[in-house]
């Protein structure tokens, strides 16, 4: 299981996010959501550093993401 997640992450991560539309902004944010959510509940059994690495660069990413979903301020 932790494997598969672990594979998802790497594929989540290489995934190019530029052109997309909004419905697949909304997806990919899930997805990353999803995905750290998932990996937490491992982290909190093992305290393994590597996968709060892969977390916080999940989150990164997912920031980006929901940056552009938000748009600018009009102030």
């Amino acid at each position: 299981m932790l494997k598969e997640l672990l594979h998802r992450a790497d594929t989540f991560e290489k995934k190019k996010l530029s052109h997309l539309t909004t419905s697949d902004r909304v997806k990919a944010s899930r997805e990353a959501k999803e995905l750290i959510l998932a990996i937490n509940k491992f982290y909190k059994q093992d305290q393994d550093h590597r996968l709060m690495d892969i977390m916080k660069q999940i989150t990164v990413k997912k920031r980006k993401i929901e940056k552009r979903l938000t748009g600018k301020p009009l102030v």
